[in-house]
């Protein structure tokens, strides 16, 4: 098994107990009650300007605890001030060390869209993540069927919710389009094995038609990275690492801009 694997099959166990908590009729009936989302975080990806989508995580598989003190919602604040265009707001609690509270507090006390970023293997995660005050749900190909991700589109567009559909290679990228993906996340970093090859986004990206926002995900460490991104067109990209460890966050993103 792959450390994915391994996630996705820890992921379905925690729904399976959610679910004994709370029924999936009930979560579902909950979000369908709450008024429809407007789809703000693909509108806030699609500006002149590359966008950013900021990333809170206390910790990864491949890295480790990251940020011992985790002050999460001073985090969020201070990528709002800084001028990042959407939060991503690690929820997986056991190699992320991610709470489904930190995207409520989060997502309570900011004007920013927000990413639930987990492994989303069950429509009852979707329906979650709305009652969280999520703007969106991150879905993996790796970890998907075609017919899963078409579904869960479906609920996605029903709740007012976009969705970051995340591919690694060729396949993945065309399983994405097929299912009708609107957002296209390239990630960098190979989740079976944790290593990060930044020109993935560049082998990709003609891959992807112009009226799908393409986003690049993972590896960037500096202002050059940032710019080879824009170079092949990408429409945002999500940085997590660089900024978690950065001690001025606002400097850091303004680095990374090129100011």
């Amino acid at each position: 098994m792959t450390i994915l694997d391994e996630i996705a099959a820890e992921t379905r166990r925690r729904v399976s107990k959610a679910k004994e908590l709370s029924p999936l009729a009930e979560v579902k009936a909950k979000a369908l009650a709450l008024p429809k989302k407007n789809f703000e975080f693909e509108k806030s990806l699609k500006g002149d300007e590359i966008s950013f989508i900021c990333e809170c995580k206390k910790a990864s598989p491949s890295k480790g605890v990251i940020a011992e003190d985790f002050p999460y919602l001073d985090i969020a604040k201070e990528y709002e001030k800084a001028g990042a265009d959407c939060i991503s707001v690690l929820t997986e609690p056991k190699w992320f060390l991610g709470k489904d509270e930190y995207l409520k507090e989060i997502t309570e006390n900011v004007n920013i869209p927000c990413l639930r970023k987990d492994f989303t293997v069950d429509e009852y995660m979707i329906y979650e993540a709305r009652l969280l005050g999520a703007s969106a749900v991150l879905l993996i190909c790796s970890i998907l069927t075609k017919q899963q991700i078409e579904e869960y589109l479906g609920i996605c567009d029903e709740l007012g919710l976009s969705a970051l559909v995340e591919a690694h290679d060729e396949a993945e990228v065309k399983m994405a389009i097929d299912a009708g993906a609107r957002i296209i996340g390239v990630n960098n970093r190979n989740l079976k094995d944790f290593t990060v090859d930044t020109g993935n986004s560049k082998r990709l990206r003609s891959l992807i038609p112009s009226d799908v926002i393409f986003v690049s995900e993972s590896g960037v460490k500096g202002p050059e990275d940032v710019k080879a991104i824009r170079e092949i067109g990408a429409n945002a990209v999500l940085v997590g690492e660089t900024l978690m460890r950065a001690e001025d966050k606002r400097a850091k993103l303004n680095e990374l801009k090129g100011k």
